[in-house]
């Protein structure tokens, strides 16, 4: 018996839809950028001591209209695309049962060695496109470091940056301050 995988064309686009037809839980991450899949291992430990880190600091200072979250959770702002930010801040009134399809207020990607490339370029192209106002990128190798990011005029300019003991004050989605050493633990 073939898997939906090996039944799909090179040249068949995929849709949101599509993603519905996978087995939850299987360990891998599965997104789309302009109707193509993307299939991402689970990350490592290192990984989701950050994001525990970062998703306990966003928590205690988040306001009440709006929500932090993690992943595995969608944000499909079309058919085309759907990515799994590691953390994300979201308007509550824009919660529902289903993906999320408004823009985030923040969107957060913790690198690893196989995603690097991806969610330096491509997740940081795609988040700007669909009006994600911040987006955070953490190194977890060589301090570790964040890149802060916020959206002017449809593109992203960097607003902070630091790494190991520097702590990093951020405005936006709220006040916050990151200390990149202090996530690893």
């Amino acid at each position: 018996m073939t898997t939906m995988l090996e039944q799909r064309r090179a040249n068949d686009a995929w849709t949101v839809d599509d993603l519905d037809q996978f087995e939850e839980n299987d360990g891998n991450r599965y997104e789309l950028v302009d109707g193509i899949l993307v299939v991402s291992p689970s990350p490592r430990p290192k990984h989701q001591r950050i994001s525990r880190g970062l998703f306990l600091l966003l928590h205690d200072a988040c306001p009440s209209d709006l929500e932090v979250l993690y992943a595995p959770l969608d944000w499909q702002p079309n058919q085309r695309n759907s990515l799994e930010p590691d953390l994300l801040v979201v308007a509550r009134k824009d919660v529902g049962d289903g993906p999320l399809t408004k823009p985030l207020r923040l969107a957060v990607e913790i690198l690893s060695p196989s995603s690097r490339l991806y969610d330096t370029k491509v997740k940081f192209a795609k988040y700007a496109e669909g009006g994600v106002a911040s987006y955070w990128i953490v190194d977890p190798d060589g301090g570790p470091s964040i890149v802060a990011y916020g959206l002017v005029d449809g593109e992203y300019v960097e607003v902070a940056r630091g790494s190991g003991d520097d702590e990093v004050r951020l405005a936006l989605p709220y006040p916050v301050a990151v200390v990149p050493s202090a996530l690893v633990g």
